[in-house]
């Protein structure tokens, strides 16, 4: 029977009963609120490391002889019996307790500080969904959360700073440049970028493909020459190539996978000839959570005398990068995927490539001098920003790179990939679950079929339980149909995440087994 929400109810599967459901899920979401999980210590015993730049103290954003006053964001606390010092919301939610399994899984603490107060941090992993089930947020390959430093930040842009950047000579114009350039700074510290000129705006991982495509690449192709792809791509890192390949007459050669997933390196380097120009490759799967291995990739490319575009869609949030040390040419990716805002990305280049690149867009901004008769245009990365920047969200971005760096990335990936191994378990003692790709690297993914249910129906059916995750193609059909699939169920993982959520997600898919 059909919800008045169009979804399912797990009755009309032939299911375990809403009653029993309930229980299920009350075991791991109680109504008592907070405390440590058994064996975890007193939360108090836990530093919380200060959150950087986002302390108030100045930073890049606060420089300048434009005076304002100082951002300091809010502090949302863990649950009771967390730090002393910080202060509990209104209303706030149930954390670590409540998400604890029966089993031993990750230990709840990412860079030093209790998971509980980490949660705490993102107001809508508290938010009640589905049957007034509380949201697991398992669907953070296609988004991830916002923390509320990142939230209070763009705030605070709009109360104390809005204005157009450059050229302005009043205050508020000097707060948005050191903002908007401050974030610029950030991103390439945090990637690993020589300096800020190598670090072009741009609105996501997509659009910076896009640009390398029509700016860099397209000029330089002629009839006959060759791209080399993956067959472990989004279609984001597909169709721009295919379109410059379409109006110059090049082609498309696809590196293929083996059977757990992972780029075939020996097929890969034979796929290079004389009429090789440039490569793109991910360097972590969306829809299977292979990491590629995106540093011979790009030596055996360079070997050639090819350029490398990496989408680093998956991978920003993920573990710690260095783009220097890859020697990548060009890294995208999108400011969504690494808890800052929509409508934001970033496209790292080369100096000599974002030189040779033509601009992408034409416009206010991106000039040095217009004139009828010709136009002279700054110097990357202003000269690939044409029109008014989304200011506020690249702000947003500095945040969220502030954010990040304070718990740091390689505890970040330490814990994820404990989550992740803990719910690969949990998933493969599930009946008629199989888990499509098994590549020994692996970050975020498990994607799975359910034997006997479409995959339509088993996200339906997990969104009735508060668990929201991806059912379909994940935009990157070819490597689906590789393994004889048009679609999969795609949970995906954030430090935010909890053992416990993992172990409710198996139980449920129990449930629907039977």
């Amino acid at each position: 029977m059909s919800t008045a929400s169009g979804f399912l109810s797990p009755s009309a599967y032939g299911l375990p009963g809403e009653r029993e459901l309930a229980e299920l899920a009350a075991a791991y979401f109680p109504e008592h609120g907070g405390g440590a999980a058994p064996g975890a210590g007193p939360l108090d015993s836990a530093p919380l490391p200060a959150p950087g730049r986002l302390d108030g103290a100045a930073g890049p954003e606060q420089g300048g002889a434009s005076p304002r006053p100082a951002y300091r964001p809010s502090l949302v606390p863990a649950a009771k019996g967390a730090v002393p010092g910080t202060e509990a919301p209104e209303g706030a939610a149930r954390y670590l307790a409540d998400l604890t399994p029966a089993a031993p899984g990750p230990a709840p603490y990412v860079g030093g500080r209790p998971l509980d107060s980490v949660r705490a941090d993102f107001p809508i992993l508290s938010e009640t969904v589905e049957n007034g089930r509380r949201l697991v947020w398992l669907d953070n390959a296609a988004t991830t959360q916002r923390p509320r430093q990142v939230i209070d930040r763009i705030s605070h842009f709009y109360e104390h700073e809005n204005s157009n950047v450059h050229r302005g000579a009043h205050t508020l114009a000097g707060r948005a440049t050191d903002a908007y350039e401050g974030a610029r700074s950030k991103i390439a510290r945090f990637i690993g970028a020589p300096g800020p000129e190598n670090i072009v705006f741009v609105r996501g991982t997509t659009e910076g493909l896009n640009l390398v495509a029509q700016g860099f690449l397209k000029p330089l192709l002629r009839p006959g020459d060759e791209i080399i792809l993956t067959e472990l791509e989004h279609h984001a890192n597909i169709v721009p190539w295919q379109m410059v390949a379409a109006e110059t007459g090049a082609l498309i050669r696809v590196a293929p996978v083996d059977g757990t997933g992972q780029i075939m390196l020996r097929e890969y380097a034979a796929l290079f000839g004389p009429s090789t120009r440039f490569v793109s490759a991910t360097h972590v799967s969306n829809a299977l959570g292979t990491v590629t291995p995106i540093g011979e990739i790009i030596s055996i490319a360079h070997s050639r005398g090819v350029a490398v575009c990496v989408d680093g869609a998956q991978s920003v949030s993920h573990m710690p990068l260095d783009v220097s040390a890859l020697d990548a040419d060009f890294f995208a990716f999108s400011g969504h995927k690494i808890y800052g805002p929509t409508g934001i990305g970033v496209l790292y280049g080369k100096r000599e490539a974002l030189e040779a690149a033509m601009p992408y867009q034409g416009g206010g901004n991106m000039i040095a001098d217009v004139s009828f008769e010709r136009t002279l245009y700054q110097a990357a990365p202003q000269k690939f920003e044409a029109g008014t920047g989304n200011i506020a969200d690249a702000v947003g971005l500095g945040a969220a790179i502030d954010y990040v760096s304070a718990i740091g990335m390689d505890a970040i990936a330490s814990y994820e990939q404990a989550l992740l191994a803990y719910a690969a378990d949990e998933l493969s003692r599930v009946p008629g679950l199989r888990l499509i790709g098994s590549a020994v690297s692996r970050a975020s993914v498990l994607s799975f079929v359910l034997e006997g249910h479409e995959t339509g129906q088993v996200g339906r059916y997990l969104s009735g339980m508060g668990i929201a995750v991806r059912a379909g193609h994940h935009c990157a059909q070819p490597i689906l149909r590789r393994f004889g699939l048009e679609e999969t169920v795609r949970p995906s993982f954030a430090f935010y995440n909890t053992a416990g959520e993992a172990e409710l997600l198996a139980k449920a898919l129990r449930g629907l087994a039977r």
